[in-house]
């Protein structure tokens, strides 16, 4: 079967920069990234060694396009570019547009509680016509719990507004931009029951499974089988997506979250079909490799 993540995160070393270079880095006991076509080799080299054949990778904050960017042209069979942007940024349609039109990124990624800003917001419309304009481009959008273990873990304040986390907000964006393939991770986040609702009226939203999905402890007597039979049963196989939220190294790849959502799966009894399209082949179809 082939295995497709659609969720890593791509620790760059701009990115380490902005949260204090070195210094951050020693103090997680994490291990430099050093150049983009460096870390790119290295995820490809883990992917192997985990047989993943293709892999999603996030430029974790808004600027940092170009490391993707580079990535992905280094490994275009392998790597999927996804870039973050903050639509309150007034550069943010320009860079953008710059992140498709020249580093081949094929999803954006808006993170609004972390950026503060409502969905139905006129600065977001601008950046998802951006999108509309270029067929092929998805765009991720976090909903639900968001807790940055890095920021935590350096001491770093998280000002999120989790206001602008429900997915509800998101019903009204995905029908207006029908064409546009809308992905929510974590299924929701804690916000299970609202993301099957739009997920159910909007048939261009998908889920994404990735991260230990500890939101589930929220819900209670839920679990993470029963996740999937709802999404199963409301959302359908063809619309969920495999991924892990890997991010660094020398952690790499979490093969623990694809084995607990393998066995989810087992308790189900889900055919072979239904698994090969949840771990591959609906990410294929969605980023198809010759596109």
């Amino acid at each position: 079967m082939i295995i497709n993540d659609a969720h890593c995160h791509f620790f760059s070393t701009p990115f380490f920069a902005a949260l204090g270079g070195d210094a951050a880095l020693k103090t997680l006991a994490w291990e430099a990234p050093g150049r983009a076509d460096e870390l790119a080799d290295r995820w490809v080299a883990e992917l192997d060694r985990h047989h993943v054949s293709r892999a999603a990778v996030i430029a974790s904050m808004p600027g940092d396009a170009e490391s993707v960017g580079a990535a992905a042209r280094r490994h275009p069979s392998r790597l999927v570019g996804f870039f973050m942007v903050d639509p309150t940024q007034a550069t943010a349609v320009v860079s953008a547009a710059c992140a498709i039109d020249r580093d081949g990124l094929r999803t954006i990624c808006l993170f609004p509680a972390m950026h503060r800003y409502p969905l139905h917001d006129e600065r977001v419309r601008r950046v998802l016509d951006v999108a509309a304009g270029r067929p092929g481009t998805a765009v991720f959008v976090h909903c639900g719990v968001l807790s940055v273990g890095i920021r935590r873990k350096l001491g770093l304040a998280s000002p999120f507004d989790m206001r602008f986390s429900n997915p509800i907000d998101l019903h009204a964006i995905a029908l207006a931009y029908a064409s546009v393939p809308f992905i929510v991770p974590h299924f929701g986040a804690g916000f299970l029951r609202e993301a099957l609702m739009v997920a159910d009226l909007c048939p261009n939203v998908r889920f994404d499974t990735s991260s230990s999905n500890a939101w589930i402890k929220y819900h209670s007597g839920l679990t993470l089988s029963a996740v999937f039979q709802q999404a199963l049963a409301i959302v359908g196989a063809d619309r969920l997506l495999f991924g892990t939220d890997s991010s660094f190294f020398p952690r790499g790849w979490v093969k623990d979250v694809y084995e607990q959502q393998s066995a989810a799966l087992d308790e189900l009894s889900i055919s072979d079909e239904v698994r090969e399209k949840i771990f591959g082949g609906n990410f294929d179809r969605l980023f198809p490799v010759n596109m």
